[in-house]
């Protein structure tokens, strides 16, 4: 077995991940089972068009200790209120402020 390496990790919502998959699928023509599978889930679940354009919208708040992991999870859940927003950065040992939560959730609206 070839010896891989890992050389970054960037996180990647379920549009980023759906739009690699197609590339992919035009460069090999088909998929492998796994890619296959992970294809029609997304298939079924994904449908906001304008995730990259949101994401970069996200990233020109600045808001302090917002990550790209986090984005990614916004941009997947789509969050409408404070408390929802909450309740998607409760994994996470992230703090947002109150004003913040709000720029987040009035843009994810604005994409709904």
């Amino acid at each position: 077995m070839p010896n891989i390496q890992i050389l970054g990790e960037t996180p990647l919502s379920m549009a980023e991940m759906k739009e690699e998959l197609d590339k992919i699928k035009k460069r090999d023509k088909e998929l492998n089972f796994r890619s296959q599978r992970t294809d029609e889930y997304l298939q079924q679940f994904v449908e906001n068009k304008k995730a990259i354009e949101l994401k970069k919208k996200l990233m020109d708040l600045n808001i302090p200790r917002l990550r790209d992991l986090h984005m990614c999870k916004i941009i997947d859940v789509m969050p409408l209120t404070q408390n929802d927003l909450r309740a998607v950065l409760q994994g996470y040992t992230v703090t947002i402020s109150n004003e913040s939560m709000k720029k987040i959730t009035d843009l994810v609206d604005e994409y709904q």
